[in-house]
This record gives structure tokens, C-alpha cells and sequence, in this order.
């Protein structure tokens, strides 16, 4: 604490950002400051703090700061360091999933429409997300079924292509065969645009026409498709809020906390209907709720395609955020600190609606900490590991009879999975199945890195968890010692009785199937060998697919390559229907019944 005392006398009155270490120098909270003095001293005072905050004060053994120009820079850096150092008692949204939305380049002569999960400064038009129950295939094959836009990514030159089925079943104007002018399509994409812009009553109408015509027909399952289609749409309405504008795009941000746990509920609404929610447990050590807000929202729209108008509490840091979107996403984005009418009322969902999620996520939250953060702990004493397993790498090696051999990298932080860390290695130098070997081929190159340029992407682990027993985990050790790697402990974790190898002892150490530090362990290996397979399998698959399409007639290798870009493996090319295939660059439908007729009579 001496040290901490003399660095709070020399705190700056700057902004920036404060970095919170333990004693292994582990970064276990990142914070921001409009003025760095105040708001350190702040933790070592004996004033009233959240219990969390207490409990993290408590782990602190030293801070280091970064001063910045502004708290704008300070919030971005903030953010930027969270996700460098996923520190344990920041809010952490890596499992933050993105949702999808429909993207029309309106530039092209002949716009086609398709889903995308990333929001690009492109000139396209994006529209949605899309949640709540509504699938948006559905809207899509709306569009295509009402409008008959094209939904491919077929190039459209001036030399006409060959029309596909989706012309012929009337849901295509069939642009690329040259079947439409601009005008006539224009028309249809106008339309088609209005109808995603929230103006339902149109596509409702001609759906209904279709319907009542295909069932006049007898064409009973077209008319079904239809009818299936109107009840989407009435989904839609029915989601439509009577007392907002169509106008209003946006989201509304609540925050629920007992002190030690917290939650935000996140409520969307798009051209006035509501698109749905989603709630976030939090397990965070911030001094006040406005700052926890902050750093959620902040956080939240690095996935997400921030709105018009954020609608949130009073307590919300109005101004530094919408200064923050401005400069980080040129976009004027209203915060809005609702406090009677609709607004509020929305925002009244959203507060009820984080207090309950609240409630029932204290218990999984504290199993959380059980399975991850209380294992990892538990871990480091049940095997004598130098420091906390912070961050754990487990390798294993996936191959048959030695061929197309490769190894996986998975890595865990604080107990769970950082999958943006992940690495893939296709095994170079070695002959034939040998696993000790390829294991060092992998740690090899993975040590490497530790003293290389990309030592930043590839910080140095606590932990190493090799898939095997003895025999692999001294293959990995001859490595350590040829490169008098030290630091990181090394473990190894055998699946036929999971006996954990360790190099303090001959003897391996057996942990009850019960404690929740060897269910850790198992999760990383298990991971690390899902991973590998997977891997494994794509390549396999890849090289056979390209030997099986050579040996049919009339596949050369342009055809060969657009197949494998489309398809990806033989497994798909084989469940994919005639038009799926005819679909894909070059592909004609004769060719399509050629290619089908062959994999089913010779595979």
C-alpha cells in the first residue's frame, strides 16, 4: 500500500484512463476520468462504496494511469483497454450477439436484397435488426414473393446469362438475363423499399390477391405459402406501438442494480414497431450507475448500429455520449433523459423489465463465478500453479493415418472462452501421425510469438493445458527448455481417467468429478478438441471435394473453385437441391442435374 500512497499524491488533475493490477500485475479494472486525482483517490477513501467496488479495492495492489486530451478520448481508450485486458470487474459484452438486417445498394442498376450482421459506412441502405420472433428469411422471401426482387448475388453485365428457376416460378424479374429494364425494376425496388420502411398495406394486398388466385388454381401449397406470409406481416403490425411515430428509431437503455450485481435491459423500436429486447447480467465494480451505464452503451454499440435517439435515465451521461457517437461514428445520435409521456412509459418496460431479469440472474450469476473466476482460483491450489491461471491456452492435434494434420489453439479467460483468440495451425513439418512431434511443431510457433512483433495479439499465458497424458506433456516440456520458456506453468489432462500431469510430481493428481476446476478443465480440452476436429474436417473435405469435382464432365477449375467458395465442403454440395447448385457463378441447371446425379450414384 506504500506504493499506492505515494502514486495518489502524484495524480494528475488531466482526464484519462486508470488501470487497476493484483498483485501478479493481472489487470482487474480499467476505468475513465474526467479529472485522474479525484477519481482514484476516490477507491482508497474510507467513504461509503457498492459492496463490489469494496471487494475489488480489496484486490488492488497497484494502478498505473494514461493521461488523455479529453474524457471522449478517455471513454474510447476505455473501451479499447477493456477489450485488450478483459479485466474481471469491468462489464465484459463478448458474448454481446449482433442481430441481422437487410442491405440494399441502391447504387447498382439492378439493387439486389440480402442479409448481412455488419453495418458498414458504405452509401447502402440497411434495414432492421430484425428480433423478436420475426426471421428475416422471411421478410426476404416477402419481398422476393410480393415484388419479385432478386435476392442473388449474381454480376449483371451487358452480355444476358441464362434465366434461373426463380424467373420461371415468378418470384425474379430476372435482371441478368436481360428480361426487365432499369425502369421497370426501379419500380419494384421502390416499392420493395417502402414496404421495409414500415408501409405494410400494400404487400398485404397483393399477397392476398396471390393467395385467393393460386387457391382458385388449386395450387393449394402455393396459396399456403402465401397465407403463411400474410400471418408474418400481421406479426409485424401487431408489433406496432399505436402512440409512437413511424418515425421514431430507437433504442431505449435501462439499468437495474442491487449493489453487487446489475442488469440492463435494451428495448427496440424501429419505424414506431417494436422490434423486441434483450436483457445483460452484469458483474461490474463501477462507483456510480451513470458510469456503469456509460460503459455498457459505449460497449454495446461497438456491435450494434447505434440509432437516432437512445432513450435512458437521468443519470445517464447525456453529453460525453453523444459527443463519444459523434466522433467515433460521425452520427448525431440524441440522448434522451425521458421523463413523462411515451418515452417514459417505454422506458418503464425497459427499467421493469432489468429489475426482473435482475432477480433471476443473481443465482446463475454467482454459479457463473463458481464455474470461472472461484474455479480458476481453486485450480492454482490444487496443482501448486506459480500464479492465477488468468489466462489458460490448451492445445490438441487433429488427424487420420497422418493425414491433413492440424493443431488447435483455444484460450480461456478468468474460466471462459475468448473465441476472437482462437488459433488454427496446419502441421508443416512433420511425417506421417505423430502427435508428440506435431504438438512441438505447434508450441514451437506458438512461443515464437511471445518475443515477436505480434506479442500484443499474443500475450503470454498462465497457463498451458495439453490434450494427453505423460508422454505429451513431456514432448511440450523438451520445447520449454530448448527455449527456457519461464512462467508459464504447463499441465497436461488425459481423457481416459481425467488424470491431471504435472512437472513437480511423477504421480498424476486426481481432482472429484464434482469440483468445478476440473469441469473447467474439461471445458478447455473438450473445446480445444472441437476446435481441432473442426478444423480438421474442413480441410479433409475441401481436398476430397476438389478431387470429386474434377471427375465430372464439363467441371474445370473455375467451376471447381466458385462450387467450394459457395459450399464450402462436400457435405453441402451434396444436400444442396438442383437450383441451389444452378444458383452459384457458371452453373447452369443442366449442369446443376449433372453434378446431383453424380454424387448420388457414386457417393
Amino acid at each position: 500500500m506504500d506504493v499506492i500512497k505515494e502514486k495518489l499524491k502524484l495524480l494528475p488533475d488531466n482526464p484519462g484512463v486508470y488501470i487497476m493490477l493484483d498483485k501478479h500485475s493481472n489487470v482487474i479494472y480499467v476505468g475513465k476520468a474526467r479529472v485522474l486525482k479525484n477519481r482514484v483517490r476516490q477507491y482508497f477513501h474510507n467513504s461509503p462504496k457498492p459492496e463490489k467496488v469494496t471487494k475489488m479495492v480489496e484486490n488492488i495492489a497497484d494502478f498505473n494511469y494514461i493521461i488523455t486530451s479529453s474524457e471522449i478520448d478517455a471513454l474510447a481508450l476505455e473501451n479499447n483497454l477493456i477489450k485488450k485486458y478483459k479485466p474481471k470487474y469491468n462489464i465484459l459484452l463478448k458474448d454481446d450477439k449482433t442481430y441481422p438486417y437487410i442491405k440494399v445498394d441502391m447504387r447498382e442498376q439492378f439493387p439486389n436484397f440480402y442479409i448481412t450482421r455488419k453495418i458498414k459506412k458504405d452509401g447502402c441502405k440497411y434495414f432492421g435488426p430484425f428480433m423478436g420472433g420475426i426471421n428475416c428469411r422471411d421478410i426476404l422471401d416477402t419481398l422476393q414473393l410480393t415484388f419479385c426482387v432478386r435476392l442473388c448475388h449474381t454480376s449483371i453485365t451487358s452480355k444476358p446469362k441464362r434465366e434461373c428457376l426463380n424467373y420461371h416460378i415468378n418470384r425474379c424479374m430476372a435482371p441478368c438475363a436481360a428480361k426487365v429494364t432499369t425502369e421497370e425494376y426501379s419500380a419494384r425496388v421502390k416499392k420493395a423499399l417502402d414496404f421495409l420502411d414500415g408501409n405494410l398495406k400494400d404487400a398485404e394486398e397483393l399477397l392476398k390477391t396471390k393467395m385467393l388466385t393460386a387457391a382458385e388454381n388449386e395450387n393449394f401449397e402455393l396459396a399456403l405459402d402465401y397465407k403463411n406470409k400474410l400471418e408474418m406481416l400481421s406479426k409485424l403490425e401487431a408489433k406496432r406501438l399505436p402512440s409512437l411515430s413511424k418515425a421514431i428509431d430507437a433504442d431505449i437503455i435501462a439499468y437495474a442494480t442491487n449493489d453487487l450485481y446489475s442488469a440492463v435491459n435494451v428495448l427496440i423500436t424501429r419505424k414506431g414497431i417494436m422490434q423486441g429486447g434483450n436483457s445483460f447480467a452484469l458483474d461490474e465494480a463501477h462507483m456510480s450507475d451513470g458510469e456503469a451505464l456509460t460503459s455498457f452503451i459505449s460497449q454495446y454499440y461497438n456491435n450494434h448500429e447505434p440509432p437516432a435517439e437512445i432513450i435512458v435515465e437521468e443519470f445517464c451521461e447525456k453529453e460525453l455520449l453523444q459527443t463519444y457517437f459523434k466522433e467515433k461514428f460521425d452520427k448525431t445520435v440524441e440522448i434522451t433523459l425521458a421523463k413523462q409521456g411515451d418515452k417514459f412509459r417505454l422506458l418503464k418496460m425497459a427499467k421493469e423489465n432489468a429489475a426482473e431479469y435482475l432477480e433471476k440472474s443473481v443465482d446463475k450469476i454467482r454459479h457463473k463465478d463458481d464455474m470461472t473466476v472461484n474455479a480458476c482460483k481453486r485450480l492454482q491450489q490444487l496443482l501448486g500453479l506459480k500464479s492465477y491461471p488468468k489466462r489458460m491456452e490448451c492445445y490438441d492435434i487433429s488427424n487420420i493415418s497422418g493425414v491433413d494434420k492440424v493443431g488447435s489453439m483455444v484460450v480461456f479467460i478468468d474460466g471462459e472462452a475468448d473465441r476472437n483468440s482462437y488459433r488454427r495451425f496446419k502441421i508443416k513439418t512433420v511425417e506421417g501421425a505423430n502427435d508428440f512431434a506435431s504438438l512441438q511443431e505447434v508450441l514451437t510457433r506458438r512461443l515464437l510469438k511471445l518475443a515477436s512483433p505480434d506479442a500484443e495479439k499474443f500475450p503470454k499465458p498462465n497457463l498451458i493445458i495439453i490434450d494427453g497424458g505423460k508422454g505429451q506433456l513431456s514432448a511440450v516440456n523438451e520445447i520449454f527448455l530448448q527455449k527456457n520458456i519461464s512462467g508459464i506453468d504447463l499441465v497436461s489432462l488425459a481423457k481416459r481417467e481425467e488424470e491431471v500431469f504435472t512437472l513437480n510430481s511423477d504421480e498424476s493428481i486426481k481432482i472429484s468429478h464434482r469440483d468445478y476446476a476440473l469441469k473447467m478443465l474439461q471445458r478447455i480440452r473438450d473445446e480445444a478438441h472441437r476446435f481441432a476436429i473442426t478444423y480438421f474436417r474442413n480441410i479433409h473435405s475441401k481436398r476430397n471435394l476438389s478431387s470429386v469435382l474434377t471427375e465430372i464432365d464439363g467441371i474445370g477449375k473455375v467451376k471447381r473453385m466458385a462450387l467450394l467458395e459457395k459450399f464450402g465442403n462436400l457435405d453441402k454440395i451434396i444436400a444442396a437441391s438442383e437450383e441451389e447448385l444452378a444458383s452459384c457463378d457458371g452453373i447452369s441447371l443442366a449442369l446443376a442435374k449433372k453434378i446431383k446425379n453424380y454424387l448420388e450414384n457414386n457417393l
